[in-house]
């Protein structure tokens, strides 16, 4: 049994789907996290872990902070005896596993850790070289990421897709009465996203008002699920549009309630102005649904414009109202759209072929 010591956010939804399906094929983990973790989200069996709450004690996840807990981590490899240390984000894990010394390293980039880590300063820049240079193997969950991390190293890096359980996300009838004020005849348009600025949700409310106006006969409705800091701004550009009785704010959702939010709508949008990869637009395609994406980031990865769904310009309110407004009044391109996204999911994102990926690439770090 292969054992691995993870250095990941305790917390993260990722950190946890990586876990209980590498725990179920056999990998032995202890997860070192700088966030407190709720054990009963992991495994009961073979499954340890160490936390930290870096924020209470240090005062925020300073670099002083990871030093501080450098020993800690010192002395699990000791008594854990890892055959491999897994690193889940470059610029703070990342740091931690580089100082380590501890070989093999591999590292995973996330996004905002290689997109705006490195621009902040020469030395941020420096440490995310030193932490990608140590590592003796680098992943990354789309190509774009891939492609940005290339900017600070010469290594070779694996493209490894953070799919989704297919069986799970999946096209079923959905009773929208159950969650949302809807009712069948609607037409829905949403999102499942965090309510904060770099998701764009401002432009998707803008859209969908262009689109409403444009055609007040149609029955036409917003679903909004996910909380965060601009839900009251958000809430008031609704109402300043003379829309808010059109929008439904669903609040924060359990992730066991996505699939259920997804099926109750007829497109998906994702207008995000950042976005590292783009498993909710994964989601919503294997539950049989067209999408509407901007070009940030890994989005455009995950959607075959013009097939499964539209890319437009991020920022662009316009652009993403015109694409809206064609499947809105289309039903036989929805589902056209919705058949061919759920197709090409099965065939690239399915979880377990990604899981099956990243067992090779540890099998394969432990012969050499």
């Amino acid at each position: 049994m292969s054992k691995v010591l993870f250095l990941s956010d305790g917390s993260s939804i990722h950190t946890k789907r990586w876990i209980n399906s590498l725990s179920e094929k056999g990998v032995k983990i202890h997860l070192f996290s700088l966030k407190p973790v709720e054990t009963s989200e992991y495994p009961k069996e073979n499954f340890s872990f160490t936390c930290f709450n870096l924020q209470k004690r240090f005062g925020g996840l300073s670099k002083l902070g990871y030093l501080k807990v450098l020993p800690e981590l010192k002395k699990v490899i000791r008594e854990f005896k890892p055959d491999i240390m897994h690193a889940h984000f470059a610029s703070s894990y990342g740091l931690l596993g580089a100082l380590s010394a501890f070989h093999p390293f591999v590292l995973s980039v996330w996004g905002s850790d290689v997109f705006d880590f490195p621009k902040k300063s020469f030395l941020h820049k420096s440490l995310l070289g030193y932490n990608l240079k140590k590592a003796d193997k680098i992943l990354s969950t789309s190509h774009v990421m891939a492609e940005e991390t290339k900017i600070y190293t010469e290594k070779e890096i694996e493209v490894t897709p953070f799919g989704i359980n297919t069986d799970q996300f999946k096209p079923e009838k959905a009773d929208r009465a159950a969650l949302t004020p809807f009712s069948e005849n609607d037409i829905v348009v949403g999102t499942i996203k965090l309510l904060e600025d770099k998701y764009g949700i401002n432009y998707l409310i803008e859209a969908f008002s262009i689109v409403l106006h444009r055609h007040p006969e149609l029955p036409l409705k917003l679903l909004i699920v996910g909380d965060g800091s601009e839900r009251k701004n958000l809430e008031n550009l609704a109402d300043g549009l003379g829309i808010a009785e059109k929008v439904y704010f669903a609040g924060m959702a359990d992730y066991s309630k996505v699939p259920y939010f997804n099926r109750m709508l007829d497109v998906y949008a994702a207008l995000s102005n950042y976005e590292s990869f783009g498993v909710a637009v994964i989601e919503a395609q294997s539950c049989g649904k067209p999408v509407v994406v901007s070009d940030a980031g890994g989005l455009p990865e995950v959607v075959e414009d013009g097939v499964t769904g539209f890319v437009v310009e991020r920022k662009n309110a316009e652009a993403a109202a015109e694409k809206l407004e064609k499947l809105v009044l289309d039903a036989a391109l929805r589902e056209r759209m919705g058949n061919a996204g759920r197709e090409r999911v099965l065939k690239l994102y399915d979880w377990n072929e990604n899981v099956a990926q990243m067992m090779k690439i540890y099998s394969k770090i432990n012969k050499q």
